[in-house]
């Protein structure tokens, strides 16, 4: 009997790509079963694309300022994902809005670099999200990964955790927390979708048990 074939998994991404580097280290560690089959950015600066090609990858840029709408430009970006026959698409730092369209609904995933529903939604990116966790005096943020849907991080959440808030905080440090937590949500998440585990009712996901 033939082991089935890792889960295809295509990357979003906008930045330097160290979420990209983790699932690249993840996968190469056999923690997790699945492989990075296209990664799209949208930005052509975007160095997460170098990490990509460096291993061997398809890595292309999809600037964003090129398309006059959204819609355009999500018209280029899933006209490149049709090439891949792509299980599950993450967005790892993707500052576009992904429009599933049907075809990725329950199949493509987002990190936020907070507790959603707190300090999230559209503006809330990158630094800015830790400067307006900062700025709150809040005592607790953290990291989220989510289904996507139609509209800015409000998707289903998969997986969360929480980060503590030090009183001698910049949007630096915490950051810093922040994304080691990312990195270890975001390949959790892959791997129970790649075992079936997540199941979405009533907009809330249920997190099987393993087969």
């Amino acid at each position: 009997m033939t082991a089935p074939d890792p889960l295809r998994v295509a990357v979003l991404l906008s930045g330097e790509g160290t979420s990209l580097e983790n699932l690249f280290e993840q996968i190469e560690s056999g923690a997790l079963e699945a492989r990075i089959v296209a990664v799209i950015s949208s930005k052509q600066s975007a160095g997460g694309l170098d990490r990509a090609r460096r291993r061997g990858v398809p890595a292309l840029a999809v600037p964003r300022n090129q398309y006059p709408n959204p819609g355009k430009f999500n018209d280029a970006i899933h006209a490149e994902l049709d090439r891949y026959e792509v299980d599950l698409v993450a967005c790892l730092g993707f500052l576009s809005p992904f429009e599933t369209r049907g075809k990725f609904d329950g199949r493509a995933i987002n990190v936020h670099p907070a507790l959603i529903p707190a300090f999230c939604g559209k503006g809330y990116y990158g630094q800015r999200v830790h400067e307006a966790v900062l700025a709150s005096g809040a005592t607790t943020t953290g990291a989220t990964v989510h289904f996507v849907d139609d509209e800015y991080d409000s998707g289903p959440i998969i997986l969360q955790e929480e980060v503590p808030v030090r009183s001698d905080d910049t949007p630096a440090t915490l950051a810093d927390r922040v994304q080691a937590a990312e990195r270890r949500l975001v390949p959790k998440a892959i791997q129970l979708f790649a075992n079936h585990q997540l199941v979405i009712k009533n907009q809330k996901v249920q997190i099987l048990d393993p087969p």
